[in-house]
């Protein structure tokens, strides 16, 4: 279907995407680009496709609304609605993200989990929203290779522990070394400026840190998960 006017009602729509509690409510968000687009068909998440260029699409529509339903400063020439992720149960090495907020910082996790081999990904209540623009973008598309999940993350830590996962908290001021086992992990990392909260701290089996040089006080909370990810699949898988 063709579509010329800005106001017609399903552009106003994908527009609205753009609002939060438009994406919760019907449960879809918005992708750009072809790259996006395939990891989503892959699983069988989109719901219907836009296109300045190609009639083979749902909808074939005018530069000027892409760009008021796109979010980038680089107009793409494609995007799509997708169903949200479905959650499903956890298995293998997971990560908790307990009260992250930048959107950039949860993209790059993502894409570090999946190339990690960290199944699921674990958002406390006061994280980012996952399907903010930015986030879905810095994930490169990772977002749809990986079963995410939100909630109380005391509930989840008492139910992992029961399944007999290790958990392993992050402590800048924690200096002994330790030795990641060869059984299911679940890696805690914090908020970007004020870390992890000291009840989940406390749920803790064990605690890890980051050798660094003394000039660099901290890492970015994207920096430091990706490179625990990798120790943790260096130890388990090569």
């Amino acid at each position: 279907m063709e579509i010329t006017s800005l106001q017609n009602a399903k552009v106003k729509y994908w527009v609205s995407l753009k609002n939060k509690k438009i994406r919760d409510k019907d449960q879809v968000f918005l992708v750009e680009g072809d790259h996006l687009i395939n990891e989503a068909l892959k699983k069988n998440l989109v719901v219907e496709t836009i296109s300045t260029v190609s009639k083979d699409r749902n909808y074939f529509v005018t530069k000027e609304i892409m760009q008021k339903i796109s979010n980038q400063k680089s107009i793409c020439k494609e995007a799509a609605v997708c169903k949200f992720l479905k959650s499903e149960d956890i298995k293998g090495n997971v990560l908790i993200l307990d009260g992250l907020q930048d959107p950039g910082n949860l993209g790059t996790i993502i894409r570090s989990a999946v190339a990690f081999n960290f199944n699921t990904v674990i958002l406390s209540i006061d994280s980012v929203d996952l399907y903010n623009d930015k986030v879905i973008r810095a994930s490169e598309g990772m977002i749809f290779h990986l079963n995410v999940l939100r909630g109380d993350l005391k509930d989840y830590i008492l139910k992992l522990k029961a399944k007999g996962y290790e958990i392993i908290g992050t402590k800048v001021t924690y200096t002994k070394k330790i030795k990641y086992s060869k059984k299911n992990i679940a890696l805690v990392i914090g908020n970007e400026g004020k870390g992890i909260k000291k009840n989940i701290l406390n749920l803790c089996d064990k605690y890890k840190y980051i050798p660094m040089e003394k000039t660099c006080e901290s890492l970015n909370a994207g920096v430091a998960a990706s490179i625990l990810m990798y120790e943790v699949y260096n130890a388990q898988i090569l």
